[in-house]
């Protein structure tokens, strides 16, 4: 290899990396939608099992605590 393909070399891998750091940020956002799509359509297709509105089974009902206990705190 002489000075000029040195050279050639040189330039065109400064150009290939130029251009990876100028599309990476493109394709990162991409796959990014990409994925965010994928989960916005497992969560419309899985199904609903109670109403909106009405409180889980799971979840304790969280009352207010009684004016005796309130003062004493």
């Amino acid at each position: 290899m002489n000075a000029t393909q040195m050279e050639v070399l040189i330039s065109m891998v400064a150009v290939l990396g130029l251009f990876v750091l100028m599309t990476a940020p493109a394709v990162i956002g991409i796959l990014r939608d990409r994925r965010i799509d994928r989960q916005i359509r497992r969560a419309a297709a899985a199904p609903v099992t109670e109403p909106p509105g009405t409180p889980a089974a799971s979840r304790p009902v969280r009352r207010a605590a009684s004016r005796r206990h309130a003062r004493a705190a």
